[in-house]
């Protein structure tokens, strides 16, 4: 695991900030929405969006074999898989269980990286991983053995499958793809991939004026925008580092419920952002290594 910079650093809590308020959005469509429709319009908006901005910017998309299998396999590992189980695990899953979930993927990470050798793991970061979950688990101060068992194999076959994306994304810095373009193939992908399926499994109807508003904050902000800085994140840092993501999320999620909803922060939410920071740290190593 390569050190971050602190550009890598600023860049990272951006996006936990656009991931973090995709709960809030998919809590407001999946009231009405079914899974597969709510992924299918994430990924097609965002694919739109971003196909505009590289028109409006007169660039060309390379689409070569190469690039193409990037893109496919990016969308089905980044976004197909995992955007439809979390979806739907959620439907059955407290928002405090699925974030102690999703804060494995950086422990998956590590484990992926190791095993495929790009990335080897120091005992100390993998040490900062483990304390960085344990944070997570104090901040949403839930029982995860009382999770339902099709719930939690759903969320935990969808962060394998984030840590799985953060190695198959490297081939798109070996082969000179910019973080916009990479963004548009594998939205662009994974919407080809669950159109047939939201067509043949599902019937959403029209959206209500709450649910529209809230499938555009996700596409643009959390889906478009967030993609953008993900590749930037992962040419700068690495697969292993970026994945440290999902610890930060939750933290994001609690902020946006005190300063939206006047939800009131508890003491585990400070012990637990503080036992976060603690892993953070330790993963770094620069304020270890000056101490």
């Amino acid at each position: 695991m390569s050190q971050m910079s602190s550009r890598a650093w600023g860049l990272l809590v951006l996006l936990s900030v656009l991931w973090g308020g995709s709960f809030l959005f998919v809590g407001l469509a999946v009231r009405e929405w079914p899974p597969l429709s709510i992924a299918l319009s994430r990924v097609a908006l965002a694919a739109l969006a971003l196909w505009l901005l590289i028109a409006w910017r007169r660039e060309v998309l390379r689409l070569d074999g190469a690039a193409l299998r990037a893109h496919a396999g990016m969308g089905l590992l980044n976004n197909a898989i995992p955007f439809v189980l979390i979806i739907w695990a959620q439907g059955t899953l407290p928002a405090g269980v699925a974030a102690i979930f999703n804060a494995t993927t950086p422990l998956f990470g590590v484990l992926v990286a190791h095993a495929l050798a790009t990335e080897r793991a120091t005992p100390m970061r993998a040490g900062g991983v483990l304390l960085g979950m344990l944070g997570v688990a104090a901040m949403v101060g839930v029982d995860p053995l009382a999770t339902p068992l099709p719930a939690a194999v759903a969320m935990l076959c969808a962060t394998f499958s984030y840590a799985l994306a953060g190695q198959w994304g490297r081939r798109f810095r070996e082969l000179g793809v910019p973080p916009i373009h990479a963004a548009a193939g594998q939205t662009t992908a994974s919407a080809l991939m669950l159109l047939p399926l939201a067509l043949l499994f599902e019937a959403p109807g029209v959206p209500s004026t709450q649910v529209a508003v809230a499938l555009v904050g996700l596409a643009l902000l959390s889906t478009a925008l967030a993609y953008i800085i993900y590749f930037r994140v992962l040419a700068l840092a690495g697969p292993v580092n970026l994945l440290l993501v999902t610890l930060l999320i939750p933290v994001s999620s609690f902020a946006f419920a005190a300063l939206l909803l006047d939800e009131p922060l508890a003491w585990r939410h400070l012990v637990g952002m503080a036992g976060i920071a603690a892993g953070l740290a330790l993963i770094d190593g620069r304020l270890f290594k000056r101490a």
